[in-house]
């Protein structure tokens, strides 16, 4: 009999993402931590950092989140934040864009990967369908996320989310109140 073992991957909840579209998630994230945590669950936080020359600059135009205070985790989960199993530092999209967030996974025996943060439509989906496409069973919790280019957007990612993953996939997070064990 296989055991699943859980992560909750807190995805970009950066001051630099967070406007008043993205702002009403920060709470719910919260809460979702800290029962993760206390039930003694893993949880990765993720970082993005632009860079001089980055492709997000040459072709998006975007030269953003380059440094602090922009790159940091918002105060309200900083720390939480230090209590994780890891924060994960990006140039890209994915949790999984370097071998960073693979070894981890693998390391840690993960199968299950509980997606949550800003922007749905981008570094979210970008990380779940990376999750699926390594063999992993992802899941978006989706009001557990947001889009910092507002809820229309959100529910594009969402959407999308779906085709690639499956609805099933998608989940709230009162899906999880019980709480998935990690061990």
């Amino acid at each position: 009999m296989t055991s699943n073992r859980a992560v909750l991957a807190v995805v970009d909840v950066q001051n630099g993402f967070v406007r008043d579209e993205s702002r009403h998630v920060i709470p719910v994230i919260v809460d979702l931590v800290e029962r993760w945590q206390a039930a003694g669950g893993d949880v990765v936080f993720t970082r993005y950092f632009n860079y001089e020359n980055s492709p997000f600059e040459r072709l998006i135009k975007w030269t953003q989140l380059r440094d602090s205070p922009q790159t940091d985790i918002v105060p309200e989960l900083a720390p939480l934040a230090a209590k994780a199993t890891a924060v994960i530092d990006k140039h890209m999209y994915s949790l999984f864009a370097d071998e960073k967030g693979r070894a981890l996974v693998s390391e840690c025996g993960w199968t299950d990967i509980y997606v949550c943060g800003i922007a749905t439509e981008s570094c979210v989906l970008k990380t779940v369908v990376d999750a699926f496409e390594l063999d992993l069973t992802p899941w978006l919790i989706e009001d557990a996320s947001a889009s910092h280019a507002g809820q229309h957007v959100h529910e594009a990612g969402v959407l999308v989310t779906q085709r690639f993953i499956g609805i099933g996939q998608i989940i709230t997070t009162s899906d999880i109140s019980g709480l998935h064990r990690a061990r």
